[in-house]
This record gives C-alpha cells, structure tokens and sequence, in this order.
C-alpha cells in the first residue's frame, strides 16, 4: 500500500509519531531505494523515549498491513484486473505489465480514498510536521540510516511539495507512475502510451470505487493489525 492508504489506518490518532511510523518505511525507501533498514529487528533499542515507542509501533504496524495486503485476495483479483486492461499501454517498452498493475492499484487506492473524502491530507501532513523532531532523528540513528542529510532533504521536500494532493486527479496518477518507473527503466512510456494509461485508469477507477472500501475494512478487522 502507498502513504495514503497506510495513514487511513491512523485517520484519528492524534499521535504524531505513529502517523509517521506507519510511512516511514515508504519515505525511508523513496529517499533511496537501495535502503533498508530494520528496526522491529531490535525494539529493545527503542524503548527509552516514549516517542521512539510510538514510530516504531507504526513502522511494524505498516509492515502487518503490507504483508496482509499483498497476500490478500483483493490484491490477487484486482492486480490481475489492472493489468489486463493496461496491457495495450506496455506492447511495447521496458516496463512489466504486472509491476505497473501493483504500483497503479496502490496508487489507485489512495485516488480514491481523497476523492471520497475518508482522510483529511491536510490533517496528514500536519502530523508529520509535527512528527520531524530530534525523536524521529533519533530512532533512524538507532535503526542506523546511511546518510541523514540526505533523508532529511527528501523528507523536506516531501513535506513541502505536498504532491499527494495532485492524486485527487487520475492523471497525476499516471505521472506519478511514469516517475516511479523510471527509477528502474529509462525511458519507460511514450506521451502517447502514458496518454492511454491515463484513459484505462479512467475506465477501471469506477470499478475498483465499488468495493475498494472492502480492503480496508479487512484489514481493519484483522486482529494482527488491530493490535497495534
């Protein structure tokens, strides 16, 4: 799942530091996508701060999600939707049809969960602003990040670029998964294969709208992910 799919989880916690918790894994990874770091590995080093109880609470809460959700039958059957109708977009080119179907239905997700108005972004991004204090620097030195200069770049850019409202519009989408392809493929879309991507988004979103709430709803009431 994507950032906004993640924080519907924690729409109303009014702690900060989970809401950053449960996408610190998926900034740490945009920062550089070569990273990984494990911190549910060690949780003894966070017990300290209440703070760093908190981010990581939300950062293994992210990974129960994850992992519920690629297993999901709702991920198998919706993916496996995507991806037929986005064939005629990758006849040709380097990108992989199932690839684009598993970013796009992430991304597709959290289209719909602004358009529906069941989280408030902006309430989002506030809580991580409130969120980016010497705690959150020091649970990633615990957890040992390469390099915090350049997390805390991206991390500020992220929060003032603010380019998760641009998802509200399904060509943003499009534009979104165009640039997270060429993190691995160059050149990966022609204007006129990104300009019928956009269109098969267009044509799948009415009916990923009728029953994406059921995921969420699952994954809700999954005990596992409950408990956190």
């Amino acid at each position: 799942m994507n950032f906004l799919s993640h924080y519907y989880f924690e729409r109303n916690n009014p702690d900060h530091y989970v809401v950053m918790g449960v996408v610190l894994p998926d900034l740490v990874k945009n920062a550089d996508k070569y990273w990984n770091i494990h911190p549910q590995k060690t949780p003894e080093l966070y017990q300290d701060k209440t703070p760093l109880q908190s981010i990581l609470r939300g950062w293994q809460k992210h990974l129960e999600v994850d992992n519920y959700f690629h297993t999901s039958e709702f991920f198998k059957t919706e993916t496996a939707n995507l991806k037929k109708l986005i064939l005629p977009c990758v006849t040709v080119g380097p990108v992989k049809p199932f690839f684009l179907a598993h970013i796009g239905l992430e991304l597709m997700l959290d289209h719909l969960l602004l358009h529906s108005g069941m989280i408030n972004i902006e309430t989002f991004y506030k809580q991580l602003e409130q969120a980016t204090t010497p705690e959150l620097d020091l649970f990633l030195q615990k957890g040992e990040l390469p390099d915090h200069a350049i997390f805390d770049a991206f991390l500020s850019d992220f929060l003032k670029s603010r380019y998760l409202f641009s998802y509200q519009k399904l060509a943003s989408i499009s534009y979104a998964l165009n640039r997270i392809c060429m993190r691995v493929w160059d050149k990966p879309f022609t204007d006129a294969q990104l300009e019928l991507l956009t269109q098969k988004l267009d044509e799948y979103c009415p009916e990923l709208e009728s029953r994406f709430i059921t995921i969420f709803d699952e994954l809700e009431q999954n005990p596992a992910i409950s408990a956190f």
